[in-house]
């Protein structure tokens, strides 16, 4: 079962961040399809938010075609994303990675850019050298 981390310091809406952590979950093969999501009740005394604020993540998920509601049962996944799974020997190498980035004296927030950047020049050349096949 997932559980929601809110960071109230982001600058992300809450409810984005229940969708985020979602789609992580499914991309990372934590969340399957057929398993079912939290009930916005246990959502709000978890994270102390708002319910319409869990029932509106719940919904922008629904309106994508990732989760269904049925009433009366709860709130289910309908279908996954990615294929990397929680267990993928890339997942043990970049948390190695971080781990020797932390020691290095990096800040979460530097090794999230440094990520990114990394990121964004490997998948935007990735995507120039298709287009140009």
């Amino acid at each position: 079962m997932i559980e929601y981390r809110i960071d109230r310091r982001s600058g992300v809406a809450t409810y984005v961040q229940i969708v985020q952590q979602t789609k992580q979950a499914l991309r990372m093969g934590l969340l399957e399809p057929g398993d079912k999501l939290p009930a916005a009740r246990e959502v709000v005394e978890a994270t102390a938010v708002n319910p319409n604020t869990v029932l509106k993540a719940y919904r922008e998920l629904e309106r994508e075609g990732l989760v269904e509601a049925r009433r009366g049962l709860g709130t289910f996944v309908r279908r996954s994303l990615g294929a990397a799974p929680a267990d993928s020997p890339l997942r043990g190498e970049l948390a190695e990675w971080a781990r020797r980035a932390q020691a290095a004296g990096l800040e979460r927030d530097d090794v999230a850019a440094l990520f990114a950047a990394v990121l964004d020049e490997h998948f935007d050349s990735t995507a120039k050298e298709q287009e140009n096949r």
